[in-house]
């Protein structure tokens, strides 16, 4: 095994491969840093590029782009609040509000660090665990993948925001707009109201890029300052590789969560940064500061994506079992190779096995090495004025949004979703809940039922399932304790202000599901409510197999919501009693007025084409609401022009809507 080390160190550092592994890493953190790419997109792209090549330049290629854009999202996630990935949406929920404060250096330092030691660290667990991992592997049947979905999504739900109440419901809507489309038990379509483009489901990127990228956006717009609400705090890079030294045991616990979620096929980064986050909240003492500005809250998912690869590409290896969709793409890279993942890749092969982990290893170092030489600079983004940024990132969020299936259903998703999350987002709603529901719910569908199917309710005795169950218990009395003992405080704190005649307000917006307006909460609560009731309605008559696991979801969902109204309720009332208010120096109605300028992007497409729309969208948002100089608007609207047709006509080709009169990519 000594000289399989070695043999497979010389194949990444010798030439070409090193020369493929440095274009790869760059690569990367292009696909990671703009949000809608992936490392997915970027597999599929870079995987005809490998023919020709020997084994060693090729996985260099390919895993050198793959290994880093986990890294790379992090830019997204902390300085503009959208996820760049899948995987880095929970690092929005503090790395964001750190940018607001002015330590966006910080944050970035020490994402990048436990990036890198968690990507360095998951390939060295590969190593070591290769011939170990298989019964641990085969244990995990579809009863467990239930169970341990409904964890993420419960420690998710009971941790988010002030309400549990509320973030269990969100959580249920997750699920629920998970089952839009074919039901795989029945064969009928669910709430889909004859839309043919809902019969395959809602797509994932317009629904994420609109629940968390477009809100920021509509508010950023709204306030009309820099990101970062402070001057900056001094705050640099290495201050937060400080912290990812000071928090270094959290690092290792989430390194491990990643490692292990990894390796079990399907889930992967759909849920690994939530479990991540979840922990680190569980796991703290003093939870206060998550969702406002906790650097846990960033160390945690970060450690835990980076890792989450080397799990993955274990059972990929090892069984031919893909643990994610990118690992199923590098299945064709085995394919084009001649190389047959299995048994082989541990015995005769072993070399290119270990060339595969010096890959993963050195493309941590140098991605995240690259971004701290470059993150004190990147950082000053949040300081420049919003109508400078966000022209820009809704530009590349409609792309984003279009990329996937390139239909005018995706930008009407990403409208609608962006208009949901703004209110949630006004009503102190917790969104992650609500996203991490959406991707899990067909992972539980088909355990839930399979394992009912198979072994009926026995699942519930299986020893692993216990386990995780018991973990749920343990994750939902922590939270209600937690909830009961905030509740008593600013009770509390309520009385003392009464006593000295001092008026009540309501906390700043400054956590996710915190804050916010109890009306605009309850007007969420009854669109919720009665989405939920004309799901029951839709179901009753459908086949048994088709409607259970949505009444699963709106059962729990329907009791969850009527006690949010009654405290919605109790809110408001208590609110207009005491003259305490929620309304900001910001007006709504600048907001609501940007929203349909977003609309006006859908609406132009169809009289000018996609591209144009765009286009139009830039340069008019910067006379009118960014007031900037004519010259100005001509150089940064050129320059949107040639990074559209550069990006998403060469290097990510799509298929543009075109207007009758307007044919340019024709």
């Amino acid at each position: 095994m000594h000289n399989a080390v070695i043999d497979g160190l010389l194949m990444v550092v010798a030439w070409p491969a090193c020369g493929y592994l440095l274009a790869g890493v760059m690569i990367g953190m292009f696909f990671g840093a703009v949000p809608g790419l992936s490392g997915l997109v970027g597999l599929a792209i870079l995987l005809p590029f490998t023919f020709g090549l020997g084994p060693g330049p090729a996985f260099a290629f390919l895993l050198g782009m793959y290994a880093v854009t986990t890294t790379a999202d992090t830019l997204a996630s902390v300085l503009l609040g959208v996820p760049g990935t899948a995987a880095s949406q929970a690092t929005i929920l503090d790395g964001y509000p750190l940018a607001k404060k002015g330590q966006a250096a910080r944050a970035l330092g020490a994402a990048y660090t436990v990036s890198m030691i968690g990507g360095v660290l998951g390939a060295l667990f590969l190593a070591l665990s290769l011939p170990l991992v298989k019964p641990l592997i085969l244990s995990f049947a579809e009863a467990e993948f239930f169970a341990l979905a409904l964890l993420g999504l419960t420690m998710v739900g009971a941790l988010s925001g002030r309400s549990i109440y509320k973030g269990l419901a969100s959580a249920c809507a997750g699920l629920l707009l998970a089952m839009v489309g074919y039901a795989e038990f029945g064969g009928v379509p669910r709430f889909t109201a004859g839309a043919n483009y809902l019969l395959d489901g809602l797509p994932l990127v317009p629904v994420v890029l609109g629940l968390f990228a477009l809100p920021e956006m509509i508010e950023l717009t709204r306030r009309g300052n820099s990101i970062s609400q402070v001057a900056d705090e001094g705050s640099g890079l290495m201050d937060g590789v400080r912290d990812a030294m000071k928090h270094w045991w959290l690092g290792i616990r989430c390194t491990a969560i990643g490692v292990y979620i990894g390796m079990l096929p399907g889930l992967g980064g759909s849920i690994v940064d939530w479990v991540a986050y979840g922990h680190a909240v569980q796991s703290a003492k003093d939870k206060s500061q998550f969702g406002k500005g906790d650097i846990r809250g960033v160390i945690a998912p970060e450690a835990a994506n980076n890792a989450m690869k080397g799990g993955a590409l274990l059972p990929t290896i090892a069984f031919a079992i893909p643990g994610s969709a990118s690992m199923a793409i590098l299945l064709g890279a085995f394919q084009i190779q001649g190389l047959e993942p299995g048994p082989k890749m541990l015995t005769e092969r072993l070399d290119v096995t270990f060339s595969l982990v010096w890959t993963l290893a050195i493309a941590n170092i140098i991605g995240a090495g690259l971004l701290l030489a470059w993150g004190k600079h990147v950082a000053k983004i949040t300081f420049v004025p919003s109508f400078y940024i966000v022209p820009l990132v809704i530009l590349f969020m409609f792309m984003g949004a279009w990329i996937g299936n390139s239909a005018i259903g995706d930008w009407v998703s990403l409208l609608a979703f962006g208009l949901i999350g703004w209110l949630m987002k006004l009503g102190g709603w917790p969104r992650p809940p609500l996203v991490l529901g959406y991707i899990l719910g067909k992972i539980m569908e088909n355990g839930l039922q399979i394992s009912i199917q198979t072994n009926g309710w026995n699942i519930l005795t299986r020893p692993i399932t216990l386990i995780i169950f018991a973990l749920i218990a343990v994750t939902l009395y922590s939270a209600v304790r937690r909830h009961r003992k905030d509740g008593r405080e600013k009770a509390a704190a309520a009385a003392e202000a009464e006593a000295k005649g001092e008026t009540l307000e309501v906390a700043e917006q400054s956590g996710e599901g915190e804050g916010g307006s109890p009306k605009v909460s309850l007007a969420i609560d009854f669109l919720f409510l009665a989405m939920f009731a004309y799901a029951a309605y839709e179901v009753w008559d459908m086949p048994n197999a088709a409607r259970f696991f949505p009444l699963v979801a709106i059962v729990p969902a329907i009791l969850f919501l009527s006690v949010a109204i009654m405290r919605d309720l109790a809110d408001t009332k208590r609110l207009a009693a005491v003259g305490g208010t929620t309304d900001d120096e910001y007006p709504v109605s600048r907001g609501v007025i940007f929203f349909f300028w977003l609309v006006g992007i859908l609406a132009a497409m169809f009289l000018v084409g996609q591209y144009f729309a765009l286009l139009g969208f830039v340069a008019l948002y910067l006379r009118i609401w960014g007031k900037a100089k004519w010259w100005i608007t001509f150089v940064y609207t050129a320059a949107c022009a040639a990074i559209l047709y550069i990006i998403f006509n060469l290097v990510v080709p799509v298929l543009w809507y075109e207007s009758p009169f307007f044919s340019l990519f024709s």
